[in-house]
């Protein structure tokens, strides 16, 4: 991984995070939420995962959706036309 990734990386990850819990049946849903962007995902997955396993696999998503929405630098100076 170059450093400009790591770098890149290291941004989308958010500083504070918002989980919500709710459990539907044999189910939990479970959304994480980025104050700052007010970037929200969810996940669902079995009620006997566990919760940290369930932060976990919401964090990931949402981390994973933060640096989506960044736009990728080429890593190229210069003048396009």
């Amino acid at each position: 991984m170059t450093k400009s990734m790591q770098t890149r990386r290291r941004t989308a990850i958010p500083r504070d995070v918002i989980f919500e819990f709710s459990a539907v049946g044999n189910s939990v849903k479970v959304c994480a939420i980025d104050p700052q962007t007010g970037l929200e995902v969810s996940i669902v997955g079995p009620v006997n995962a566990g919760e940290t396993a369930l932060r976990r696999t919401a964090m990931a998503k949402l981390r994973y959706m933060l640096e989506k929405r960044q736009p990728q630098s080429l890593g190229i100076k210069g003048t396009f036309a």
